[in-house]
């Protein structure tokens, strides 16, 4: 771990139907580069409340933070992002919402012949993937077995936190990356590229599915480390 309080400390968000455990791969290359590393575990119930869990962590940290994203995590990470400690911003495979979007509002115009995710009926407020179609729409990428225990161990996602609209975007005010993962069936890659050109992002694309930050953790640590570095 790093003991220079200027080198910059990671805080990794995950997305919906997932929890913090998925960042492991990303977690332990970062932390062989010499790098801090926090995991925040988002109770997926509203955004508030995520973006209050995820500056506890921020608030937590000795330094400056760059902030990371994945999937709905990147919404958190822009209204989470004003916060002073935080240098920098990393979208991975991850919504960039401008002010007054939401998950809702981003996806209910997909491109044409766009994947739609397979996300079942909301049920008490919360919503689930299909678990028969988890793999190929969230994970592709990774082995079945792995994908069957993501699916079968889905953190239910609260209604309340895809109708959660950004108030003041981070990106507008602080550098970005994003990574594209060009195989994405839940996030189209079409919108992934105009997001992160909304921004103003430094982008890199890599082959993946959803489950880049899983499967491919080597190209997610790598864009980390470019936007710590700088």
């Amino acid at each position: 771990m790093s003991t220079d309080s200027a080198t910059p400390r990671i805080v990794l968000v995950h997305g919906g139907f997932v929890d913090g455990s998925g960042w492991q791969g990303v977690h332990t290359l970062l932390r062989n580069d010499g790098f801090d590393v926090a995991v925040v575990q988002n109770p997926t119930l509203s955004l508030a409340g995520d973006v209050a869990a995820t500056r506890q962590i921020i608030d937590a940290q000795d330094g400056p933070v760059v902030l990371v994203g994945h999937s709905y995590g990147g919404v958190v990470v822009t209204e989470a992002g004003t916060h002073a400690g935080v240098t920098a911003l990393v979208y991975i495979a991850a919504f960039a919402p401008d002010k007054g979007e939401s998950v809702n509002s981003l996806i209910a115009d997909p491109p044409p012949g766009a994947p739609v995710p397979p996300i079942l009926a909301p049920v008490d407020g919360f919503l689930f993937l299909d678990r028969a179609r988890f793999h190929a729409s969230f994970a592709a990428d990774l082995p079945a077995e792995q994908a069957a225990f993501m699916a079968d161990s889905q953190v239910p996602w609260g209604v309340d936190a895809l109708g959660g609209a950004v108030t003041e975007p981070a990106w507008r005010i602080k550098p970005s990356w994003y990574l594209v993962a060009s195989d994405d069936r839940m996030i189209p890659p079409p919108a992934q590229r105009a997001m992160a050109e909304r921004a103003g992002s430094t982008v890199t694309e890599t082959p993946g599915s959803h489950a880049v930050y899983v499967s491919n953790p080597a190209a997610v640590a790598a864009v980390i480390a470019r936007a710590a570095a700088r």
